[in-house]
């Protein structure tokens, strides 16, 4: 089922402020997105459980596996096993193949744009997750654009591997996905950073943002692939600029991550090692928030006589 306003019942844990709900959005970015992490192991770091997780490609997945109840460390496990070497992943997506020398032809084969998603994304999803959306432990949001209706999809019910890959499905590099009688690409054509499909009971939005954007370097003049991926990450940046612009979450975290390319997951220990100083960061800045909003809601005590 998709819906364009998800309503949701709070599943918040841990301490929070007066009872409130804490909404975290995970963007899309590809390898930039293990960023994301880091996000997760600070809420955990305060014992604070999201009452409420969107996410959009690489955040949707992360948010799957936070969603389905792993830690920030067992995913972190999971992705350095299965991003440990080229040979191990390319021999993963091996596998991923159809069954069949007549099914893989009529798929297009292993060319650019052509790659299965649902059969990709399942294939390096952490072991155990959930089926589907109603048997998380946290209520979680997928978003992917509607091709054809041109518009964003907020998907939260039924199967969760055609969600999950549909809102990754970069058209770069994935066939488009058929879902609910619809053509679904990747997410983050329209809502790359998904901080604005909360219901009106969150009171506290943190959004990481893994967009980063082109390099300067020496200007060098960018391969045919590396002008498209860096004209994608320029869409998504000018989609969050101007949805910032309009309303922005009480927590903004864009972690250091613009040196890396969307298909860099072979560089994943490196990039979790760099980025790790935002676990610290958001610690932080959410512990002041909420002990901010607890204060503002605190009742003065009676002045005596």
């Amino acid at each position: 089922m998709i819906q364009s306003e998800p309503e949701r019942p709070s599943l918040a844990g841990g301490r929070a402020a007066s009872g409130s709900t804490i909404a975290l959005a995970l963007g899309g970015g590809g390898a930039r997105g293990l960023a994301h992490l880091h996000v997760l192991a600070a809420f955990e770091d305060l014992g604070l459980r999201p009452g409420h997780i969107a996410g959009t490609s690489i955040g949707a997945i992360v948010g799957a596996g936070a969603a389905s109840g792993l830690s920030a460390a067992a995913i972190e496990d999971h992705v350095l096993a299965v991003l440990a070497t080229r040979r191990h992943v390319f021999g993963t997506l091996w596998r991923t193949r159809p069954p069949t020398l007549a099914e893989f032809r009529a798929e297009g084969g292993f060319r650019l744009g052509q790659l299965n998603a649902e059969r990709v994304v399942a294939a390096f999803l952490p072991p155990g997750l959930p089926p589907d959306f109603e048997r998380l432990a946290i209520p979680l949001t997928v978003m992917a654009t509607d091709f054809y209706g041109a518009s964003e999809c907020a998907i939260e019910t039924g199967d969760l591997v055609s969600a999950l890959a549909a809102s990754a499905a970069l058209p770069a590099i994935f066939r488009p996905v058929r879902r609910d009688g619809l053509v679904l690409v990747d997410g983050g054509i329209t809502n790359p950073l998904p901080f604005d499909v909360f219901g009106a009971s969150t009171q506290v939005i943190v959004a990481c943002d893994v967009t980063g954007g082109p390099e300067r370097g020496v200007l060098p003049l960018p391969t045919p692939t590396e002008a498209m991926f860096g004209a994608s990450q320029l869409m998504m940046s000018a989609v969050i600029r101007a949805k910032l612009a309009c309303k922005a979450p009480d927590i903004l975290v864009q972690p250091p991550v613009s040196t890396y390319r969307v298909l860099d997951f072979l560089q994943a220990r490196r990039i979790l090692a760099e980025t790790r100083g935002i676990r610290e960061d958001v610690k932080r800045r959410l512990g002041a928030l909420l002990e901010a909003r607890e204060a503002t809601a605190s009742p003065s005590p009676p002045e005596s006589a």
